[in-house]
């Protein structure tokens, strides 16, 4: 073996385990394993769960928060700050912010990330060539699927059909979509349809990011997944407007959602800070309604989105903060909703993503996060070290926690 985890806790429910990792992949989980590793680590009881997976992300746009404000708080402004920003952004500093957050990720033990890329005639390609040859340089450390994402849309800018066309030949991974800013939704929801089955590429759209359910687009792309035989293959994030929509039409959609097998990314730190700017009481929390699409038989992820810039002005890559940020916004404390939590930054995104060998099984890669905590259920609440993240049975990340207290 090359190396084994001695007495880890993988289920509040069962013993202590051992768990064997050979040539990067999950070998034998046991409570005693008599066979011997060049690496063992002993778990002492402590938290041993698959690598997380941030399901939506964009890295070129991370920390430029001091560079350009968005004084309102509003998704209008944010848009239109970045857009005069993003052209300004080099090749190298756009690597060097995203390493920076790529670098953070791991440490707090994600594994696969989402990244949504953008261009435009504006900018060009430079943040897209960026992200990709991050997913090469990376590969070993951390897996990158690269969306080729039109934040300032397809049909409204001269040339962008091309373009969108041209990051698929880059070696996009999946197809973006932003119903929302463009002229017409409904067309630029068939454009990115026709594009991902042209090159057999999944689609994720930002979809329906609005306070209110006037102008909803969902429903489209549901029966647009469904006729394309796309079941499984599409992600939406954010699907604020979800949460404005009636109850008995809000079920319906539900219902569509789950039949076309799409998954929901939600957004909490980027949502509740650009959401309800114009409630002057009462204000909304302007989230998807996680619960019922949980209820609904939906796939639900939590995800970060955005870093210290105009859309999202905080925030650290560390997925068990926008967890702890939904428990309370989601209303998911209860005592049968927390359980549900921890699955969002891992099986969930996993499954969205389309990843094959995700999840503490034998047979599965190995990318796995030993947590400094003694029990599954507290991972979230208590923020713990990552005491060891692995990729593939490559140790990529280690920590140490050290306490000190005169009591």
């Amino acid at each position: 073996m090359d190396l084994i985890f001695r007495n880890v806790r993988i289920d509040d429910a069962k013993p202590l385990m051992d768990v064997a990792v050979r040539n990067g992949k999950i070998t034998d989980i046991a409570q005693t394993i008599t066979a011997t590793a060049n690496q063992e680590i002993q778990g002492n009881g402590n938290v041993l769960v698959p690598g997380f997976v941030e399901a939506h992300l964009h890295l070129e746009k991370a920390n430029v928060m001091q560079r350009k404000a968005n004084r309102s708080g509003t998704l209008k402004e944010a848009i239109a700050v970045t857009a005069a920003l993003k052209p300004t952004l080099t090749r190298d500093d756009i690597r060097e912010r995203s390493v920076q957050v790529l670098r953070a990720l791991v440490q707090a033990g994600t594994t696969h990330v989402r990244a949504h890329a953008e261009f435009d005639p504006a900018q060009g390609f430079t943040g897209l060539d960026v992200v990709l040859k991050l997913r090469e340089t990376l590969r070993d450390v951390i897996d990158i699927q690269v969306v080729a994402f039109p934040q300032e849309g397809i049909l409204k800018l001269p040339g962008m059909k091309a373009m969108m066309v041209d990051a698929m030949e880059r070696g996009a991974d999946v197809v973006g979509g932003i119903p929302y800013n463009d002229v017409s939704p409904l067309e630029h929801i068939d454009f990115v349809f026709d594009l991902a089955q042209r090159y057999g590429k999944d689609i994720d759209l930002h979809q329906d990011f609005a306070d209110d359910a006037e102008h909803m687009s969902i429903e489209y792309v549901a029966r647009r997944t469904l006729a394309a035989g796309y079941q499984g293959r599409v992600s939406v994030g954010h699907l604020t407007s979800l949460a404005a929509v009636e109850p008995a039409r809000q079920a319906r959609i539900i219902a569509l959602l789950r039949e076309a097998g799409i998954s929901v990314m939600c957004l909490p730190a980027t949502d509740l800070h650009l959401g309800a700017r114009g409630d002057s009481h009462n204000v909304r929390r302007t989230l998807t309604p996680v619960r019922a699409l949980r209820d609904g038989g939906v796939n639900v992820c939590l995800a970060t989105n955005n870093i210290r810039n105009a859309f999202t002005p905080y925030g650290t890559g560390d997925l068990l903060h926008i967890a702890q940020l939904a428990i309370p916004a989601c209303h998911l404390g209860g005592a049968d909703d927390q359980a549900t939590v921890l699955p969002m930054l891992t099986s969930n995104p996993a499954k969205a993503l389309g990843l094959q060998n995700h999840g503490l099984a034998v047979g599965n890669d190995a990318d796995l996060v030993l947590m400094d905590t003694h029990r599954v259920s507290d991972v979230i609440l208590d923020l713990p070290a990552r005491l060891m993240v692995l990729k593939r049975g490559r140790v990529v990340a280690t920590a140490e926690h050290r306490r000190s207290v005169v009591f």
